[in-house]
């Protein structure tokens, strides 16, 4: 088996996450953001992480090389193995166990919560990178705090800022906003977006749960990270406009919806117009501790 990459090594890094050739450039920009994150939060090495909402282990392989052979990686996603695209939970995960720094990682399919009553393990650090909108709804953030609150020395946290500095991310913005008008009105989603929460909202709940602000930031993502576009892509297709017609039955909610739609289409169309493409918004990035 290979030589680890260092944290350094993000070209190493990427090569280990499971990709086609032609699209390395791709998995590399997420990978060199998931690396801003690790390094915002100096993850250490030795350290014992937990990270909920992994997925397909795109930051799990960032914090496995962080943390270092003394350390390790619990990667908890409650999500079917053959949930995903291009590559599956289940093919992803098997294809990093088998990487050289598999051995740091343990992948669990559970509920956070279910598996944090279920053990007594504490961690150094517990790391939910961009994953709160995927959970069924808000409360669900607040209740895995809660149960965190005792387990971990200190919690990190991302999720997309709603805002940029960079006004070729703003249909990535609209974007977000015209999927959650539809994802709320659906009892079950397997979508990107199911419960939108600003970072104000985030920070609240923490605050509510116990928890203190311990550093907070926000920032911008590398360029060739392609989140915005697939957003802006995925709202301006055919397929949206199904999905709103099958979900949404009140007139006046599915005119908001089209026309969020239409919006995101006419930003995207402003910066085809100037031979850009859609950028990926801000993304704020903090960490907590038990407050007291």
């Amino acid at each position: 088996m290979s030589t680890p990459p260092t944290i350094h090594d993000l070209d190493g890094i990427a090569a280990i996450y499971p990709h086609e050739p032609e699209h390395f450039s791709i998995v590399r920009a997420q990978v060199q953001q998931r690396a801003q994150l690790v390094n915002t939060w100096s993850i250490k090495p030795g350290e014992k992480v937990l990270e909920i909402g992994c997925g397909q282990g795109d930051c799990t392989v960032v914090l496995a090389t962080a943390v270092g052979d003394e350390g390790s990686v619990t990667a908890v996603d409650p999500a079917s193995l053959d949930y995903g695209s291009p590559y599956t939970l289940g093919q992803a995960q098997v294809h990093l166990r088998a990487s050289s720094v598999g051995h740091r990682i343990n992948f669990v399919q559970a509920d956070p919560i279910g598996f944090l009553q279920s053990s007594s393990e504490h961690y150094t650090t517990a790391v939910l990178a961009q994953c709160s909108w995927y959970f069924a709804a808000p409360h669900v953030f607040s209740d895995i705090l809660a149960a965190l609150l005792d387990r971990v020395d200190r919690i990190c946290i991302s999720e997309y800022a709603l805002t940029s500095t960079d006004y070729r991310a703003m249909p990535h913005i609209l974007a977000t906003f015209a999927q959650a008008s539809l994802e709320c009105r659906k009892t079950t989603s397997t979508a990107n977006v199911r419960s939108m929460l600003s970072p104000e909202q985030l920070r609240a709940a923490a605050l509510a749960v116990g928890l203190a602000v311990k550093a907070e930031t926000v920032m911008q993502p590398p360029e060739g990270m392609l989140d915005g576009s697939w957003e802006a892509g995925y709202v301006a297709s055919k397929s949206f406009e199904e999905d709103v017609n099958k979900y949404v039955s009140d007139e006046r909610e599915k005119a908001v919806c089209i026309a969020a739609r239409d919006s995101v289409r006419a930003a995207r169309d402003v910066l085809k117009a100037k031979g850009d493409r859609v950028h990926t918004m801000d993304i704020w990035v903090a960490t907590f501790a038990k407050a007291g």
